[in-house]
């Protein structure tokens, strides 16, 4: 049997703080490390491994590979497993550390029996033993105004909801890596949908499963027996099979309790997931959606504990070329007026219309049994870019607001966008509409009216004709890649109007209105890095409305850029990888001239 006695001299650099001899080197950046404990490690051979700690500190930080298969992780105190996780344990190198927290040992010993990791591994060189994790941000491609988890990895947003003041944002998330797995709930809180304050894991795993997408909802009225006001948690437990669970705060979601009698709703069919619940008020009951393979099913109760089956919707409508995912059912008024109409959103992977994953949507009735959809011959998207997926929106939100949030990827190659200390972002948050056009009813994106406050002073450029190419050399005087755009452009015989942000390095990303097709394009394959996948140099485009006047908002930041029609017609997600932000713009006409009327570049920082 190999021992190897492991202590806190193993590092970069050696320090003393009160007597502790400290290891000062974190893979992701420097910070204090806490006295060793006796850490000790047993190779069983067939890649099976001990770890004991006796009086742990609050960490133990495991270095990651990402390229390397994962290693099976149990922590056990007492003869208990407290915990289990998979990791990608480092081989041959390190590519960042992550924090497995010992707190709940509460300074007994603990036992980590690690599977599936060899001996000669150069994780068991490089583990630690630390009080503090490290999140300060090391990546220059990490966005300065979008949401991103402070580390690991994060995609679908869950459980939105908004109560006394607070947006609380959950979401799908991997603590253990920068890689899809390990799914818990990681939570934030936010005031002005702009500053986001990073809560600890809201929902973790259990004997049930991991913990997969869902909403909440705040049970004004008690109709559950938590307590009147508590936010009730949807979710799918996920193993073998899906089912539905249920989870409750009385503390405005800083704590969470499993109902002892999860699972509350199950089913034969293996993709069985996220439960989006809302309040009927005409039938006075909550209704739930779930994702059913390729269909949505709809559920009531009185209680939020005990569901009825209603009814299904999805066959023969829409697009079905892959799963459908992370259902919504709201209202809304059309063009403003006192008729309404409801929508249901379904996300679908793969089948968006250029590869992967994309967000669809259903305009028509809903009596609170049964969804009727008005235009079942049309496929209508909510974004028309190739990074908007997984959408929902907020319950409770104030003011009778449908504010909807995306995540910014496409799981064509989320594992593999070139950042490593955080993986994925979401879109701006958006406000929702219904308007009409040729006589359907369409959902139109607008960026939320929060995002006016991230407006530092605008550098405005007089109007200008372009005849074949006119250069706008410098956007900032100090490029930081976060900036908006206002842009109207005016056809003076032109088909088509081009216009490209640019860098030095020769990258760009291309716009164009082309008025033959009527269609607005955006091309990023020369963006920056893109070689990471086959599928990302790609261009996206949306349908326009005729005529030869538009407008458009842009929202620029350190890895995308999000285009929005001047009149709600459309959006357009698109990440992108510059190696240097994009600083100058460049027009190009086709068939005519034009003539910009309106260009204003406002730098974005939070307030």
């Amino acid at each position: 049997m190999n021992l190897i006695k492991k202590t806190a001299l193993h590092g970069k650099h050696m320090c003393v703080a009160t007597g502790l001899a400290l290891c000062c080197w974190l893979g992701m950046g420097n910070t204090a490390y806490a006295a060793d404990t006796r850490l000790a490690i047993e190779h069983l051979g067939d890649g099976q491994s001990i770890v004991r700690i006796e009086h742990p500190s609050s960490y133990l930080l495991l270095p990651v590979e990402e390229g390397v298969e994962e290693s099976k992780v149990y922590v056990i105190v007492n003869n208990e497993v407290i915990k289990n996780l998979n990791v990608r344990l480092a081989r041959k190198q390190v590519d960042y550390f992550v924090p497995l927290s010992l707190q709940a040992a509460n300074g007994q010993l603990v036992v980590v029996n690690v599977q599936l990791a060899p001996g000669g591994s150069i994780c068991w060189d490089e583990m630690k033993l630390s009080d503090t994790f490290d999140t300060t941000n090391r990546e220059p491609l990490r966005p300065t105004y979008h949401f991103s988890p402070a580390y690991g990895w994060m995609n679908d947003p869950n459980g939105m909801v908004y109560k006394d003041g607070e947006y609380h944002l959950f979401y799908q998330y991997n603590p253990y890596g920068s890689m899809w797995g390990n799914m818990h709930w990681g939570h934030a809180v936010s005031r002005d949908l702009l500053n986001w304050e990073h809560l600890p894991v809201a929902i973790a795993p259990d004997a049930l499963g991991a913990i997969f997408s869902g909403s909440c909802v705040v049970d004004s009225e008690n109709t559950a027996g938590f307590g009147k006001g508590a936010i009730i948690a949807f979710y799918t437990s996920a193993s073998e099979r899906q089912m539905q669970s249920l989870a409750y705060s009385t503390d405005n979601g800083r704590t969470f309790k499993k109902y002892e009698r999860n699972p509350i709703l199950t089913s034969d069919q293996r993709d069985f997931r996220d439960p989006k619940v809302i309040w009927h008020e005409e039938t006075q009951r909550w209704i739930m959606v779930l994702a059913v393979g390729q269909e949505l099913q709809l559920y009531s109760s009185p209680n939020l504990r005990e569901w009825t089956y209603e009814s299904s919707f999805g066959e023969g409508e829409g697009a079905h070329a892959g799963v459908w995912e992370c259902p919504d059912l709201f209202e809304l008024p059309v063009d403003g007026g006192p008729q309404k109409k409801w929508v249901l959103v379904c996300n679908i992977n793969p089948g968006g219309p250029f590869g992967g994953s994309a967000t669809q949507y259903f305009v028509g009735s809903f009596d609170g049994k049964r969804f009727v959809n008005e235009s079942p011959a049309l496929t209508k998207w909510m974004d028309y870019g190739k990074d908007h997926y997984a959408t929902v929106t907020w319950s409770n939100a104030p003011d009778n607001r449908t504010i909807a949030l995306a995540w910014m990827s496409n799981w064509e190659y989320a594992n593999f966008v070139p950042t490593k200390q955080f993986r994925s972002a979401n879109s701006v948050p958006r406000d929702l509409a219904l308007f009409t056009r040729n006589g359907q009813t369409y959902l139109s994106s607008t960026p939320s009216p929060e995002l006016l406050k991230l407006r530092d002073k605008a550098t405005t450029t007089s109007s200008f004709k372009v005849a074949r190419t006119h250069e706008v050399n410098t956007l900032l005087p100090q490029p930081t890649g976060t900036f908006e755009i206002e842009l109207t452009v005016q056809s003076n015989g032109a088909n088509v109007m081009r216009f490209a942000l640019c860098n030095s390095k020769g990258e760009e990303v291309e716009m164009r209105y082309n008025l033959l097709d009527h269609h607005f394009v955006m091309d990023r394959r020369k963006s920056g890095q893109v070689d990471f996948s086959k599928s990302f140099a790609t261009a996206t485009s949306a349908p326009l409305a005729s005529g030869k006047t538009f407008t458009l908002r842009l929202f620029v930041d350190k890895c995308s850029v999000e285009a929005f029609d001047g009149k709600g017609g459309f959006a357009m997600t698109n990440l992108v990888f510059p190696s240097e932000p994009y600083n100058s713009l460049r027009f190009t006409a086709e068939g005519g001239a034009y003539t910009v009327t309106n260009l204003k570049v406002y730098p974005l920082r939070l307030p």
